[in-house]
């Protein structure tokens, strides 16, 4: 089992803007959005890490959200450039839990402008106003949703994320 020492490192980071259809009449994100957020940060982070989604899902592999939590700090508003801030916080053969912190990049109005690449990738520490953090807790399933043990089904997708995690954070 991995310690939390391997794992309390780098957040991955993941900057859009707020869009029209997420927020209500007064400008504010409605708070259901917050989880598809995190779903962003937590594929990409694993993109990066050299593993997607379609690419477990294809050797047979899913990994469904069994417990998810949101505290509320302040409200993102339509127009915002926001970072979904990821990184995993527990990593086992069976488990893995996502811990995420979404802060806002600048005012209302600044920051990406559309022609601007959107800053993504590994770093020390979270910039911005704190938003929202929370966690997401997963399982490692098969398609039958039967529970299986990573290392033994698909021990190279084991190894590999926990080595790029490693990689990721200069621990070996």
């Amino acid at each position: 089992m991995e310690t939390q020492d391997f794992l309390s490192g780098c957040w991955h980071a993941a900057s859009f803007r707020v869009r029209y259809q997420e927020s209500d009449q007064m400008g504010v994100v409605y708070h259901s959005n917050y989880l598809n957020w995190f779903e962003i940060g937590r594929t990409e982070m694993l993109r990066e890490l050299g593993f997607t989604y379609l690419d477990l899902e294809k050797k047979g592999l899913l990994l469904p959200v069994l417990s998810a939590e949101l505290k509320f700090k302040r409200s993102a508003k339509y127009d915002d450039t926001v970072t979904v801030y990821t990184r995993i916080t527990s990593y086992t053969p069976l488990r893995l839990v996502f811990e995420y912190e979404v802060r806002r990049a600048g005012a209302s109005g600044s920051g990406l402008d559309g022609s601007e690449s959107v800053p993504q990738g590994f770093k020390s520490s979270a910039d911005g106003e704190l938003l929202v953090s929370g966690y997401t807790g997963h399982a490692w399933v098969n398609r039958e949703f039967a529970p299986v043990r990573l290392d033994r089904t698909l021990p190279e997708i084991y190894g590999g994320i926990r080595n790029a995690l490693r990689e990721e954070r200069g621990t070996i």
